[in-house]
């Protein structure tokens, strides 16, 4: 998770050019088309040559040719976009404009630290000593990005939601950080309190979950990209809204006095079908959530089949232990005919 949250920071930061300070006047000499090439021959990670080029920058500019070529190299779209960025006329264009001021190469070394940090604790210390060093940062919203992942990572999920606001505060469309939001507030751990309160954090989990929704359908394909291939990647990132969206009606399902609401689970169940269908790597406990909603509209023989797949999905881990659980449950109901 941190890795793929890093590498779509970075592509989206290049994308607007907030990120490449260093490589606008680099220290080095700019990346030739041909050393490119040769890293992706070498069969280099991309992260690191898009690293690289950010970093130094290349001395050409991007031409439907060289996409083409570099397409054909196994280059992705990160690093396409960074290669786009740090082109001769981009870095002018930004300079001219004044950009380069924006982002000093000092603090771009500071956000690299935190974007490459792995170990959760030190990433909640080196991004809040960034936002005492630099409080007026461009980068501070990612930086607040990073910190809230790190607090997923340990589990602290009142402390994930606490810099995921303060991320969309400085940028209210960060998509990362509306993604992490909208899939923390209607998890059990937060839905304490009346159900005022609750209701309170499943409308903000539903705007912030559909906002990132309408990002996602507004991202722009990339040159020489497939119809089919933009289609999939956007359908991809639709995972975790919709999975945010069925866990919201999922809890409203269950804040009745006189039972499950049997229209937020209709409602829940479809968000976690669009959620498992959006990706060829589902997650295991959007299918298990899926079944839940299942087995509460007592659809024993669809809840089964979900919870089955949970289990196959989440191999190795206590989701499979209580996938299985709810299969041997649910088979033994669905015999006595109940």
């Amino acid at each position: 998770m941190k890795k793929m949250i890093g590498i779509l920071v970075f592509f989206m930061l290049a994308a607007v050019g907030i990120l490449p300070a260093r490589a606008q006047v680099p220290a080095v000499v700019p990346m030739t088309q041909g050393e490119l090439e040769e890293l992706l021959k070498g069969k280099v990670a991309s992260e690191r040559i898009v690293a690289e080029v950010m970093q130094r920058g290349v001395d050409f500019d991007l031409t439907p040719d060289i996409d083409k070529k570099l397409r054909k190299a196994k280059a992705d779209d990160q690093l396409i976009e960074a290669v786009k960025n740090q082109g001769p006329t981009a870095r002018a264009a930004r300079a001219q404009a004044g950009g380069d001021s924006m982002v000093t190469p000092e603090e771009s070394t500071d956000f690299e630290s935190i974007r490459n940090e792995l170990d959760p604790d030190r990433v909640l210390q080196l991004a809040d000593d960034f936002a005492t060093k630099y409080p007026n940062s461009q980068l501070l919203s990612w930086v607040y990005t990073f910190a809230a992942n790190a607090c997923q990572q340990k589990g602290e999920i009142e402390r994930v939601v606490e810099y995921g606001d303060k991320s969309l505060k400085l940028k209210p469309d960060n998509l990362l950080s509306l993604l992490i939001v909208a899939s923390m507030l209607p998890q059990p751990q937060l839905m304490r309190g009346s159900n005022l309160d609750k209701e309170k954090k499943l409308s903000q989990a539903e705007t912030y979950a559909n906002q990132a929704l309408e990002l996602i359908e507004a991202l722009p394909q990339q040159p020489n990209e497939a119809a089919e291939e933009f289609n999939q990647r956007k359908a991809s990132l639709r995972m975790e809204p919709h999975s945010a969206l069925g866990m919201v009606h999922l809890q409203r399902a269950g804040m009745g006095l006189e039972g499950a609401d049997q229209e937020e689970l209709a409602q829940a169940s479809e968000e976690f079908e669009k959620a498992v269908a959006s990706t060829p790597r589902p997650n295991p406990q959007d299918y298990y959530r899926l079944g839940e909603a299942y087995a509460l509209q007592n659809k024993l023989d669809q809840a089964i089949q979900a919870f089955t797949k949970a289990g196959e999905l989440g191999q190795g881990t206590i989701i499979k232990t209580y996938a299985d659980q709810k299969v041997e449950e649910l088979t033994k109901k669905k015999a006595a005919g109940r």
